[in-house]
C-alpha cells in the first residue's frame, strides 16, 4: 500500500514527525507506521520497546491528544502503528498548525489558518458580524428587489420589514448588527469593507493585447445586474436574425449561462481573496473567482449531480430564495446543458490560480470556420441545420441538398472525420449531431 490520506511511512521516528499526527487530528485522523521505507517495504525498528514506552506521553505532552501506539508484524519485520483519530477542536504542534491533504503535511497559514480555526469553531467567515457596519450600511432598495424576487418562495416577506428580512435570513446577530453576509448582499458599499469584493471585466484580442476593462462594484445582486447588462451593450455582439417576420437579437453567448456562471462565481468567491475576473476573447470567456472546490468535489464530479457545499452558505441560501438559482448543486450542470443546447461547445471547468475558473466557448460552427475545414456548401449547410434541429439523417441530407444517397453519405462521412458530427443509433435509423464535447 503506498502512502495516502491516512498513511505515512518513516523508517525511523523523529519528533519532528509530530507535525503529521497533527495534521491527522485535523483531518480524517490516519497513521504513521514505523520502520517501513517510502516504497512501502517492511525493514523493522530497532530498539522499539523504548518507542512503545516513551511515544504515548510525548504525543500527549507535545500536542496534547491520545494516540494508540502499537507493535505489528509486517512480512515478518517489527513494526510500530502510530495512529491518531479525527478531532474537532483545532490541534497544534509548537503552536503551528497542520492539516493532512491527500499524501502531503501541510502548515496552515493566513486566512486559510483563520478558515480552519473557524470551522473547527462551528463557525464561518460569511456569518461573523462585521464589527464596522451598522444597519444604517444596508441599501433598503436592494432589499426591497429581493422581497419581489422572494415572494413566490418566502409569500409572507413582503409585508416584512427589512430588518425582519434580514433576521429571516439570518444576516444580523441578536444585536442587530450585520455579518459579513448582509454587507455582501445588501450593503450600499461593499468596498468599504471588503476591497475584493467586485468583479473586473476585460475585453482582450490576445493575452497580451487588452482592449478595455471595467470594474463592477456593489453588492452582489447589483453587481449580478451590472455585469449581465455590461455583456449585453458593450462587450457581447448580439447578432440579428428573424423568425417569420420577427426581429430577433441573440447574445453570442446564452444569457442563461453567462448568469448562472456568474452567481456561481458570487456564491462560492473567497471573499478573502482577490476579486473576481472574467476574461472576453474572440472565441471564449474566461470567468475565474478565487477559493478551490470543497473537499469531497472534484471537478469531474461537476459535470453529473453532485451535493451541493456552497463556501459562503447564507449567500447561496438569499440567492435561492430570490429564486436565482433553483437547486443546489446543478448550477454546473444547468451552464453544461444551456450551452449543448445553444448549439455551443460544452464549458470547461478547472481549478486555477488557487480559485475557480470556467471556460465557455464560442460557437465554432460558423461558415467562415466550416470553410476552413475545406467543407462545400452542402455540408455547410448541413451543419448549420443540425444547430437548428439538434440532428440530421442521410435522408433529410438529400432533401435540402438534392442530391443522392451515396453522395450524402460520402459528404456526411467527410464531416464526421473532421470531428465536427457524431453518430447516433444503427442501420437506418443512424442520425448525425454535433459533436460538442
Amino acid at each position: 500500500m503506498s502512502e495516502n490520506q491516512h498513511i505515512e511511512y518513516k523508517e525511523s521516528w523523529r519528533d519532528e514527525y509530530m507535525k503529521i499526527l497533527c495534521g491527522f487530528a485535523n483531518a480524517e485522523g490516519g497513521e504513521i507506521l514505523i520502520g517501513i521505507n517510502d516504497k512501502g517495504k517492511p525493514i523493522g525498528i530497532p530498539r522499539f520497546k523504548i518507542l512503545l514506552e516513551n511515544l504515548p506521553n510525548k504525543i500527549s505532552q507535545k500536542l496534547g491528544i491520545y494516540a494508540s501506539v502499537q507493535q505489528i508484524s509486517k512480512q515478518g519485520r517489527k513494526v510500530i502503528r502510530v495512529a491518531v483519530g479525527k478531532y474537532e477542536s483545532p490541534i497544534s504542534f509548537d503552536s503551528k498548525y497542520f492539516i493532512r491533504t491527500g499524501s502531503t503535511t501541510q502548515e496552515l497559514k493566513g486566512k486559510e489558518l483563520t478558515r480552519f480555526l473557524l470551522k473547527k469553531a462551528g463557525r464561518t467567515w460569511e456569518a461573523e458580524p462585521e464589527e464596522r457596519a451598522t444597519i444604517g450600511d444596508i441599501d433598503i432598495k436592494t432589499i426591497e428587489k429581493f422581497k419581489k424576487l422572494a415572494k413566490n418562495r418566502i409569500p409572507s416577506i413582503v409585508n416584512e420589514t427589512s430588518q425582519q428580512v434580514l433576521s429571516k435570513l439570518k444576516l444580523l446577530d441578536n444585536s442587530l448588527k450585520p455579518n459579513r453576509a448582509a454587507i455582501l448582499l445588501f450593503g450600499k458599499d461593499t468596498r468599504k469593507f471588503y476591497v475584493s469584493a467586485f468583479m473586473k471585466i476585460g475585453k482582450f484580442l490576445s493575452d497580451t493585447d487588452l482592449v478595455s476593462t471595467d470594474d463592477i462594484e456593489g453588492n452582489l445582486f447589483t453587481q449580478l445586474e451590472k455585469v449581465l447588462e455590461l455583456l449585453k451593450v458593450k462587450y457581447l455582439l448580439s447578432p440579428v436574425h428573424y423568425e417569420s417576420i420577427y426581429r430577433k437579437e441573440t447574445l453570442e453567448y446564452p444569457e442563461e449561462v453567462l448568469r448562472e456562471a456568474i452567481i456561481n462565481a458570487l456564491i462560492h468567491k473567497d471573499y478573502t481573496g482577490v476579486h473576481i475576473q472574467m476574461k472576453i476573447y474572440p472565441d471564449k470567456i474566461i470567468l475565474w473567482n478565487e477559493g478551490k472546490l470543497p473537499e469531497g468535489i472534484t471537478v469531474e464530479s461537476l459535470s453529473n449531480v453532485h451535493p451541493s457545499i456552497p463556501r459562503n452558505e447564507l449567500i447561496a441560501n438569499t440567492f435561492f430564495n430570490a429564486g436565482l438559482i433553483e437547486t443546489w448543486g446543478r448550477g454546473t450542470i444547468k451552464i453544461i446543458e444551456n450551452s449543448i443546447s445553444a448549439g455551443l461547445p460544452a464549458p470547461l471547468f478547472r481549478e486555477a490560480f488557487g480559485g475557480f475558473e470556467i471556460i465557455l466557448n464560442k460557437d465554432i460552427y460558423t461558415k467562415e470556420y466550416l470553410k476552413k475545414l475545406d467543407f462545400n456548401e452542402r455540408q455547410v449547410k448541413a451543419v448549420l441545420y443540425v444547430k437548428e434541429q439538434k440532428s440530421i439523417s442521410n435522408r433529410d441530407y438529400q432533401n435540402i441538398n438534392s442530391v443522392s444517397n451515396k453522395t450524402a453519405y460520402l459528404e456526411l462521412s467527410k464531416i464526421v472525420e473532421k470531428n465536427i458530427f457524431i453518430t447516433q443509433g444503427r442501420g437506418k435509423s443512424i442520425v448525425y449531431v454535433l459533436k460538442v464535447t
